[in-house]
């Protein structure tokens, strides 16, 4: 803990990678984890519902489980989202790189957020184009159409099946080259071609924040175990 805070601080250009486990303390469920998304129930897995294919086919039951179990709207950030936000603003940190859809890095105050799997507050009809924010989403029932053209409204998030925004990841490659410290927090790194990311690192600062063991371990130049919130909370105090 101790090191952490002694980098921290001796830093200006960190980059935070993160994942699902950085919002399990907003409430917001992780994937992968024993009482994730993955170990529960349905007519059909979740991997394959939220997938492209499922999409296009049934998009009710797509819709269903969406608006269900990926839609959060009242959950707040914590202190792994805050602390981020407070780097950036003393100009320690430059960028956050997410795995995640729920927004809560720009609700905590980060500017610099790329989201490498889209945002669930941003819909767009498939037809025209327009706009619709989270809200809409929420109150409307089964598949939601366009309020101008009648065209179905696609949340603008990657599914399974589907590629990532090139210019997304490009950004957060240049960002993770030119870091002095990567913090790698929340994320089992096992979903590619995210995972890989890490490996544009070349520096000697590679820091792993997570509950449970992750494959990059090894290669860490510093491992803590644990709830990412948690830990941040106590930094800096």
């Amino acid at each position: 803990m101790k090191k952490l805070e002694e980098w921290i601080q001796e830093s200006d250009r960190i980059v935070f990678f993160g994942g699902a486990g950085v919002s399990t303390e907003s409430g917001i469920p992780d994937f992968r984890s024993q009482d994730g998304l993955y170990h529960q129930k349905y007519a059909y897995p979740p991997e394959q519902i939220v997938s492209h294919t499922f999409y296009t086919k049934r998009p009710e039951e797509f819709f269903a489980f969406y608006r269900e179990k990926m839609l959060y709207p009242k959950a707040k950030p914590n202190a792994a989202h805050r602390k981020l936000a407070e780097w950036e603003k003393e100009g320690r940190l430059k960028a956050v790189i997410t795995q995640n859809i729920d927004g809560l890095h720009q609700d905590a105050g980060s500017k610099e957020v790329l989201e490498l799997h889209g945002s669930v507050r941003r819909n767009y009809c498939e037809k025209c184009g327009k706009f619709f924010d989270l809200d809409y989403i929420l109150q409307t029932k089964g598949v939601p159409h366009c309020d101008a053209c009648g065209g179905r409204v696609k949340p603008d998030v990657v599914l399974y099946e589907e590629g990532l925004d090139m210019s997304i990841v490009n950004r957060a490659v240049e960002w993770i080259r030119q870091a002095d410290m990567l913090i790698v927090g929340g994320t089992s790194l096992s979903v590619y071609p995210a995972a890989g990311l890490i490996d544009y690192y070349t520096g000697n600062r590679l820091v792993v924040v997570n509950k449970s063991a992750t494959p990059r371990d090894r290669e860490a130049d510093l491992l803590v175990q644990g709830a990412i919130g948690e830990i941040f909370s106590q930094l800096g105090e």
